[in-house]
C-alpha cells in the first residue's frame, strides 16, 4: 500500500477535557480535508481563569492521503 502522505497541525480546544478538545479538531478537519489516516498529540496545554481551568487545547499533527 504505497502512497504518498501529508502532515497539518491543527489545534482543538474544549472547556471539558483534552480528549474532548482532541475529538473537536479531528471533527471539524475531517469537513475539509479526506483521507486523513492518524494524528499525534504535540502539545497539550490550557487557559486558567479566576484560579480554575477554563478550556483545554491541544496540538495535532494529521496525516493524510494525497490524492
Amino acid at each position: 500500500m504505497s502512497g504518498v502522505y501529508k502532515k497539518i497541525e491543527i489545534v482543538g480546544t474544549s472547556p471539558t477535557s483534552f480528549a474532548e478538545a482532541t475529538r473537536a479538531a479531528i471533527e471539524e478537519a475531517s469537513k475539509s480535508i479526506r483521507h486523513m489516516a492518524w494524528f499525534e498529540v504535540v502539545e497539550q496545554r490550557g487557559a486558567i481563569k479566576d484560579g480554575k481551568v477554563s478550556e483545554f487545547q491541544v496540538t495535532l499533527r494529521v496525516g493524510f492521503k494525497l490524492e
